[in-house]
């Protein structure tokens, strides 16, 4: 490990650590239990902000998307958006919430200066929904087998944004650009039901799966419109809980992962030499792969919340039987709803005849989701499984090898389609199909026949042809021969490989098999 990851090798507490592979030290954890519980900041889509007309596109000009009210100035009042009570309805009914019939608005103060007003407007008392729960797979990496974990949703909010600090430190001053003052967010408050990063990368990817199926996130963290912090603590088996900290705005869904696995083991590092464990926040710093110290946590009172007395309680139609069309219905929003990743993947399953985990595997990456789909749909008589393991298996490997996402990859839908096509109809072969990938990535504007010409990788199942190399492999492998005859199968294989390399990996395999298998009986 060291000589792999020297570049990222620190010392703490005179111990050595590999900050990249924290995930992997679970020797000093053995009497040590991590505890978890995210708390989620999404965006809610919607062309205004939450209590005034300004825009929500992240391309305005620097403090061009600011009204009045979200200058604070004084006079000027909120204004509740319908379009995000209805987003966040939604997305509490997704998340199998109980919505509720009333809920309140409250100011929370703190003084930044990219706040305008010194409070946010948000819901602390009574939120818009509570008491959901979600239950998603969890896929760790070195590991063939998903397993499944239910995390509890303490409360879904709705609240507005703040303003965004734009420091320089050669000019030595900082500058606030407001146009994200007032953003509308839906902040998701989950229980400490998690243990690992990978856990927590694992939910919020399920969560922008079911933000983008509803509609009501886009889910782009680089532009700040998803932002999760994550509450870690440790403790001994049986013991209460221990003090946590907060590591905030983790920017990245494997930024997730690290931060949390590089907490937990500074945590056990820390309790293993006789320290102490601060209630503080902390930052993740990407570049190092570690948690900084911001500042200490702030308590409940320290925000000093008091009800909105500009804004009367939100109250909404949770049976559907108001019949008023200014009060929102919650039934109605729940007819809305299109089918969730959960039940994509049951789909695959008992529609497509495909497996628990290559059905994961699609609905968490939708390009292979929406390739696997465009494909059946183009040829419905190809089998489903061949589709599903191509894409998986080859597609998704050469992606992964290349440290290139697959939303990146260049090779098309038509091309897929093609190459598919040729390899069930078994004008080419697996390993062709492979190179036709990485060409395809190199030179989208050629064909699938174009290449297959011009690399020479059409497959020979030329019978003629086939016994002819059979033969040649026979005379070059006189002792795996003798060996087959002699009772020795395994010997069968060093012919067959013998043949595949002769006719440099084009030789339709099946075809060979039974050629050879006929040739040996005599």
């Amino acid at each position: 490990m060291l000589k792999s990851c020297v570049k990222r090798i620190k010392v703490f507490n005179n111990k050595t650590i590999c900050h990249y592979c924290t995930s992997k030290q679970n020797a000093p954890r053995t009497k040590w239990k991590s505890v978890v519980g995210l708390e989620v900041h999404a965006q809610i889509s919607s062309n205004s902000k939450l209590f005034s007309g300004s825009s929500t596109s992240f391309t305005e000009p620097l403090n061009s998307a600011v009204s009045v009210f979200d200058a604070s100035i004084p006079g000027t009042l909120p204004v509740l958006n319908r379009r995000c009570v209805e987003a966040g309805i939604k997305t509490a009914l997704a998340l199998n919430c109980r919505v509720n019939p009333v809920s309140m608005f409250d100011r929370k103060h703190y003084f930044y200066a990219d706040l305008p007003t010194g409070y946010q407007i948000t819901q602390q008392r009574a939120a818009l929904a509570n008491e959901g729960e979600i239950n998603f797979p969890v896929l760790v990496p070195g590991k063939s087998k998903p397993y499944r974990k239910t995390v509890r949703l303490h409360q879904l909010q709705l609240e507005q944004d703040s303003g965004k600090s734009l420091h320089d430190d050669s000019l030595k001053r900082s500058l606030v650009d407001l146009n994200r003052a007032g953003v509308p967010l839906m902040e998701l408050v989950f229980e400490p039901d998690l243990e690992t990063g990978e856990e927590a990368a694992s939910l919020i990817k399920e969560l922008i799966l079911i933000f983008k199926t509803l509609g009501t996130c886009s889910c782009k963290m680089e532009e700040g419109a998803l932002r999760v912090d994550a509450n870690i603590s440790i403790h001994e088996a049986g013991t209460p809980y221990g003090v946590r900290t907060e590591v905030k705005n983790i920017g990245s869904v494997r930024s997730i992962a690290q931060a949390i696995s590089y907490e937990v083991n500074r945590q056990i590092e820390i309790k293993n030499s006789g320290g102490v464990i601060s209630n503080e926040t902390r930052s993740w710093d990407a570049e190092s792969k570690r948690t900084v110290a911001m500042r200490d946590k702030e308590v409940l009172q320290d925000y000093r919340f008091m009800p909105e007395p500009n804004l009367p309680p939100l109250r909404v139609d949770v049976k559907g039987n108001l019949n008023r069309p200014e009060i929102v219905s919650v039934p109605k929003i729940g007819e809305e709803i299109p089918d969730l990743p959960e039940a994509i993947r049951q789909n695959l399953v008992n529609k497509f005849n495909l497996g628990q985990d290559p059905a994961i595997i699609l609905v968490n990456e939708t390009v292979l989701l929406d390739f696997f789909m465009s494909v059946l749909n183009e040829l419905p008589g190809i089998p489903t499984k061949l589709v599903a393991n191509f894409l998986i298996n080859d597609l998704l490997t050469i992606c992964n090898k290349s440290n290139m996402d697959v939303e990146d990859c260049k090779v098309s839908a038509n091309h897929l389609k093609d190459i598919l096509r040729n390899l069930h109809e078994e004008e080419i072969n697996l390993k062709s199909a492979r190179i036709l990938i990485e060409q395809l990535h190199e030179t989208p504007e050629l064909t699938v026949a174009d290449i297959i010409a011009e690399k020479n990788l059409k497959q020979i199942s030329d019978p003629v042809e086939i016994e002819k190399l059979c033969l040649q492999a026979i005379d070059k492998q006189p002792k795996a021969v003798e060996n087959y005859k002699a009772g020795k199968t395994k010997a069968f294989f060093a012919i067959v490989g013998e043949v595949a390399k002769l006719s440099n990996q084009k030789a339709n395999m099946s075809v060979v098999v039974k050629k050879l298998e006929e040739l040996l009986k005599n």
